[in-house]
């Protein structure tokens, strides 16, 4: 065990220990190793990927570069562990590997960093205290002045490992100092992918993991849509459901169709709030949205396609702020089971009236930027190229695919595919699909069972088809947006072209251009596009680092329609 103590010398004392299956890793270039498994330049080596996949992620803490890992297998872990842990220090690449400290009663992993919280009595001089941080080889990285007098947060040499909760304790013992503890980091609850949510982060389900991602948690380190206002179009909307709370979360709500600014849902209306969640989502109850600080323009379309509410619906939300609109609809899908149906051979045009109603948003929106606008491919298992609306040239087509990052069995095809996204669907699936929204209570898709979402109600698990995948592109359209604002519409759909991952290669039949007629340029990568939205800046010299943090041994179906 190994002790901290709060509040002074008779504080409380924190106990932790050892775990016997997690191991803490931090790579040199803050990547986190995960990311190296199913790399094809892996940095890694052979027998380190072969251990490795015998681990899990339990947490990951980004802005340190650090990653905690669980063995999977059901004995002999600790050997497990151990033998990965030298291996791992052998990488070239790996700066830290080690044991992790626990909560004994959660299990939940702390982190130190070999850094110290540190206040002297206020009557100490301050050349005592100066003397006393140098007897314990600790350097000031700044003085803390919202604590008091003689207060400051320290470091300790690099290295110094678990001997720091010694040397924090023997410290605090002196008659100078009246507190000392050690800088711990646990996992903080805020907005993040809930353990269900895989197509946000690399996750664990039923025991399996999913890895399968558009890396969106990774990008919320960089940027969550702050600012951003992401139009969905679509059914009723639940704008009281309790992830779309907050001031100014709903903006120029809007029923196109009844001309009321009442969007809220009627009778079976429930594939618009799902939309929704998938896009914006606070993620503070059990959801959350691929932009999650986003705002929400909530438009209700009940209209038939084509008709002049469907072409005042963009109108609206370029008048009214909208920086990203994203439609989760069409025309009528043929059934994607069955080659023989018509419908797959249909061709509809999009109306001018709309046309130009898109030409208006993408014109006029964002003070002439334009708005960026994104449409569902398609669930026909047919040619998006037929779609008038998905395939405008305008717009970007978002295809489909699966938690085995494969094509969904249903999504639609062709040269106008943009990108794809994570959705249901697919005959190995893992999950059924993606936990989003539902309208609040039994109303929704889940009228209120765990084997649906949530025994409330308020969620849903198995969201899915292109309707789906749009809006999770349309979210990451808004963290682009907020982490550069000055992008035109077309610079952003440039940036989402550049930033995605080709999966599946054997059957993608990618092009020269790196363009497959079912992914188009591939899965959307959320991080890489976050880092792609602001232009490169002049190389300066690197400034010396006062401090190396060390991460040491311790961080803390339904299927919906279109």
């Amino acid at each position: 065990m190994f002790t901290v103590t709060y509040g002074g010398k008779d504080g409380r004392k924190l106990k932790l220990a050892q775990s016997k299956d997690l191991i803490v890793v931090r790579t040199r270039t803050r990547e986190l190793v995960s990311n190296f498994l199913h790399s094809p330049r892996s940095p890694l080596s052979h027998e380190v990927l072969e251990l490795l996949k015998h681990f899990d992620v339990l947490e990951q803490f980004m802005q340190a570069g650090v990653e905690v890992l669980k063995a999977t297998v059901a004995s002999g872990a600790k050997a497990l562990r151990d033998t990965i842990k030298e291996q791992l220090k052998q990488e070239e690449v790996v700066e830290f590997a080690g044991r992790v400290l626990v909560d004994p009663a959660s299990q939940v992993p702390v982190l130190y960093t070999e850094n110290f919280f540190v206040k002297f009595v206020n009557d100490a001089k301050a050349q005592h205290c100066r003397e006393t941080l140098q007897r314990y080889k600790l350097r000031v990285r700044r003085a803390l002045p919202y604590a008091g007098k003689h207060s400051y947060f320290v470091s300790a040499p690099a290295g110094m490992g678990l001997e720091i909760f010694d040397a924090a304790q023997r410290l605090l013992e002196e008659d100078i100092v009246e507190l000392c503890h050690p800088e711990l980091i646990r996992p903080t609850r805020s907005r993040r992918a809930f353990p269900q949510q895989w197509h946000l982060r690399r996750t664990v389900i039923n025991g399996k993991t999913v890895n399968a991602s558009a890396h969106v948690e990774e990008a919320w380190e960089l940027a969550q849509g702050d600012g951003i206002v992401v139009a969905v179009i679509d059914d009723g909307i639940d704008i009281d459901h309790k992830e779309f709370r907050g001031e100014g979360k709903i903006v120029a709500p809007w029923d196109v169709t009844s001309r009321t600014n009442n969007p809220r849902p009627r009778d079976c209306e429930n594939h618009g709030t799902a939309c929704a969640g998938v896009a914006v989502a606070n993620g503070e109850y059990g959801a959350a949205g691929v932009a999650p600080r986003a705002k929400l323009m909530p438009i209700r379309l009940r209209s038939g396609l084509g008709s002049q509410q469907e072409a005042d619906a963009f109108v609206w939300a370029a008048q009214n702020g909208a920086d990203v609109i994203s439609c989760s609809w069409g025309p009528v899908d043929g059934d994607w089971w069955d080659p023989s149906d018509p419908r797959h051979k249909q061709v509809v045009p999009l109306p001018d009236s709309t046309r130009l109603a898109i030409d208006y948003a993408v014109r006029t929106g964002r003070n002439g930027k334009g708005c960026v606008i994104v449409f569902a491919a398609g669930n026909g298992n047919e040619s998006v190229d037929n779609d008038g609306y998905a395939s405008y040239e305008k717009v970007m087509a978002v295809a489909a695919c699966t938690d085995q990052s494969v094509r969904a069995v249903y999504s639609d095809y062709g040269k106008r595919i943009w990108c794809a996204f994570p959705s249901g669907g697919g005959k190995a699936s893992l999950t059924p699909g993606i936990w989003t929204t539902d309208r609040s209570g039994p109303d929704g898709y889940n009228h209120g069972t765990t084997q649906l979402g949530d025994a409330e109600g308020d969620f849903v698990n198995n969201f899915s088809g292109t309707s789906s995948a749009c809006p999770g592109v349309a979210g990451v359209a808004a963290l682009i947006l907020s982490r550069n604002p000055n992008l035109r519409w077309d610079e952003v759909r440039e940036i989402i072209r550049q930033s995605c991952d080709k999966i599946d290669r054997q059957n993608g039949n990618y092009d020269q251009e790196g363009h497959s007629i079912y992914y188009g340029y591939g899965r959307v990568n959320a991080r890489r596009a976050v880092e792609l939205a602001l232009p490169l800046q002049p190389t300066s010299p690197p400034k010396t680092q006062t401090v190396e943090v060390e991460a040491s041994r311790t961080p803390p179906s339904r299927r919906a329609s279109r």
